[in-house]
């Protein structure tokens, strides 16, 4: 019985951990076309900053930096990180059990 918990929370643990880092990587793919200028008129830029911007909807205006640039490469590099760290912290406790 103990086996089949634990294998449960391996599974859980890995969805956990997916999840977080499909978020990171939608909010690093934002940043990463940000910084790149792409066309905001195409549909997948579009999504992707949406998704960004809802995912980082706490931090998004969080730092006051001059730059643009800045602003949005700490704003949604600050979710990404916390999402990370949140993410593999939470499966790493839910592994242990």
């Amino acid at each position: 019985m103990a086996t089949r918990h634990r294998s449960g929370s391996g599974s859980v643990a890995t969805v956990i951990i997916v999840v977080a880092d499909i978020m990171a990587f939608i909010l690093g793919l934002w940043i990463l076309m940000y910084l790149l200028d792409a066309n905001r008129a195409n549909d997948l830029v579009d999504f992707i900053q949406g998704a960004a911007r809802w995912l980082a909807g706490w931090s998004y205006d969080l730092f006051t930096f001059d730059e643009a640039w800045a602003r949005v490469v700490c704003g949604y590099g600050l979710a990404a990180v916390v999402y990370l760290l949140a993410g593999h912290g939470i499966a790493g406790r839910l592994r242990r059990l």
